[in-house]
């Protein structure tokens, strides 16, 4: 018995070192880029938003600003306060909705995750992403044209934790807070992509939610974004295994859509944001739009 549980620990320690050293390079450079847009280009970035509140732009503003929620680092806690103030300056609720969808989504640290599981599946997520603030942008201009779609009551943007005068020091501060954010998550993740690679057979994962079963394995990959999802760089190794293991990229783009956009804590500051019946059409449209994105994904890849 001893010598079987040692054989197994063997096998693992094995695969998890082997996908340590393959995917921890991407993992640092997803903490540096990211603590330099945060450090450097947030502000930056956020000004931009509140800029565009005066323009012209009509329903058409639901593209930059999804654009400008992708390039955002803020998680959903810090996106939200900073949209309660957006709102009460007088930024369009549909401009609103495009920019914390696709904020919620993606953000430079995990673009940078994600280069690990290669060009297709990167452009893929970059674009179903943004398009998924665009979309969400549109839904609340046609359905909530004339009536806001948030309540920001009692949201105030918080203290920044980058104040340190000196650049250097304020950047590896962000670094620290993100490795201690991240870092479990990661390590975790590696370690269930080594535990799917020894003991999942590829063959039955394949088949499950490969290209053979299109339709009902982009589901069941949107199903169990729900509850799996913790962390963006957690869920990079196991992404980067199960494609290796025969999944579409169709079923990858849709949990890594169902993944982030339903991810507890950010459900929670949602649901504050949405009330119940918005809430429950939040969720809705998350689901539905993975499942379409993952079918489509699948016809075009």
């Amino acid at each position: 018995m001893l010598d079987v549980l040692h054989r197994e620990l063997v096998y693992i320690s094995y695969y998890f070192m082997v996908q340590l050293r393959q995917i921890a390079g991407y993992w640092v450079l997803g903490m540096v880029v990211g603590s330099l847009v945060s450090v450097f280009a947030k502000d930056a970035i956020h000004n931009a938003f509140a800029r565009i509140r005066d323009k012209k732009w009509g329903l058409w503003g639901v593209v930059p600003a999804s654009l400008l929620g992708v390039a955002s680092p803020l998680c959903m806690y810090g996106t939200i306060p900073i949209a309660a103030s957006f709102s009460r300056a007088g930024m369009r609720h549909d401009w609103l909705a495009a920019f914390m969808m696709s904020s919620v989504l993606l953000n430079p640290q995990l673009i940078m995750y994600s280069t690990a599981l290669g060009p297709t599946a990167l452009i893929i997520r970059i674009v179903s992403c943004t398009v998924c603030g665009v979309v969400a942008g549109l839904v609340v201009h046609v359905f909530y044209k004339d009536r806001p779609f948030f309540s920001f009551d009692g949201f105030e943007p918080g203290a920044s934790h980058d104040t340190n005068p000196n650049l250097l020091l304020r950047f590896i501060f962000n670094l620290g807070r993100n490795i201690r954010a991240t870092g479990l998550y990661f390590l975790l993740g590696v370690l269930l992509s080594a535990l799917f690679q020894r003991y999942v057979p590829a063959d039955k994962f394949a088949a499950l939610f490969g290209e053979a079963n299109e339709g009902f394995g982009v589901l069941m990959a949107a199903t169990i974004g729900v509850p799996l999802y913790a962390c963006g760089g957690g869920t990079i190794p196991l992404i980067r295994e199960w494609l290796a293991m025969g999944m579409s990229m169709g079923s990858a783009a849709a949990f890594m859509l169902t993944g982030p956009a339903t991810k507890i804590t950010n459900l929670g500051a949602l649901k504050i944001v949405l009330g119940a019946k918005r809430f429950a059409l939040y969720i809705a449209f998350v689901m539905a739009f993975s499942l379409v994105t993952g079918l489509i994904v699948n016809l075009v890849v």
